[in-house]
C-alpha cells in the first residue's frame, strides 16, 4: 500500500451540502427554505407559534412556582434508621450524625442537611441533624433518645448591612416567645 492510496472507509466523511448555488443543484435561490415569512429567516425559531391564534401555552393556566429561597433537605424516615439498626448497618450506641447516614446509605446529598421525619422506632438513639419533625422528636423522646437540631434560616442582611425587614420581625418574634414562656 502507498500513501496515495490511503482513503477512508465508505460513508466515513459526509460532505456539507452546499446551498444557494444555482436552480440545478436542487437546492439554489430559496436554499430549500421555501418562500419568505420568519421561517424562511435566519435565526428566528417560531416554536409554539399558531398563526395569530392564542397559543397553547398561553390558553393554559399557571399553576405554583418553584421557591428558589426554600430549604432543600434530604429527608429520612425514622422506620428506615430502625431497619438499618436492625441489619446492623448503624449502631445505635454511636451519635447518629448525617455523616453517618450518608454512611450507612440512608440519605443523599443535599443543600441544607438532613431532616428527620416520623416512624417507629425502638432504639434508643442520640441524634444531631439539620432537622426533624414533630412526630419525629417525639418517637425519639419517647424510645430514651435524644436529638439536636443544628439548622438556623440564614440572616439576610441589608444594604447597611443590618438584619433585614423579615429577620427583625423574626427576632422580635422569637424575644416575645421566650417572654411568654418565662
Amino acid at each position: 500500500m502507498k500513501l496515495n492510496q490511503l482513503s477512508d472507509n465508505p460513508g466515513a466523511h459526509k460532505h456539507k451540502t452546499r446551498v444557494g448555488r444555482g436552480s440545478s443543484s436542487g437546492l439554489g435561490k430559496t436554499s430549500g427554505r421555501g418562500v419568505k415569512g420568519a421561517k424562511a429567516r435566519t435565526g428566528t425559531k417560531v416554536y409554539g407559534f399558531e398563526g395569530g391564534q392564542m397559543p397553547l401555552y398561553m390558553r393554559l393556566p399557571k399553576r405554583g412556582f418553584n421557591n428558589i429561597f426554600a430549604n432543600q433537605f434530604a429527608e429520612v424516615g425514622l422506620t428506615r434508621i430502625q431497619k438499618a439498626i436492625d441489619l446492623k448497618k448503624l449502631d445505635p450506641a454511636e451519635k447518629i450524625t448525617e455523616e453517618t447516614l450518608r454512611k450507612a446509605g440512608l440519605a443523599s446529598r443535599s443543600r441544607d442537611g438532613v431532616r428527620i421525619l416520623g416512624g417507629e422506632l425502638t432504639a434508643k438513639l442520640d441524634v444531631e441533624v439539620a432537622g426533624a419533625s414533630s412526630s419525629a422528636i417525639e418517637t425519639i423522646q419517647k424510645a430514651g433518645g435524644s436529638i439536636v437540631t443544628t439548622f438556623k434560616k440564614p440572616v439576610y442582611m441589608n444594604k447597611k448591612g443590618q438584619p433585614g425587614k423579615k429577620a427583625q420581625r423574626r427576632a422580635k418574634a422569637s424575644e416575645k416567645r421566650a417572654a411568654r414562656e418565662a
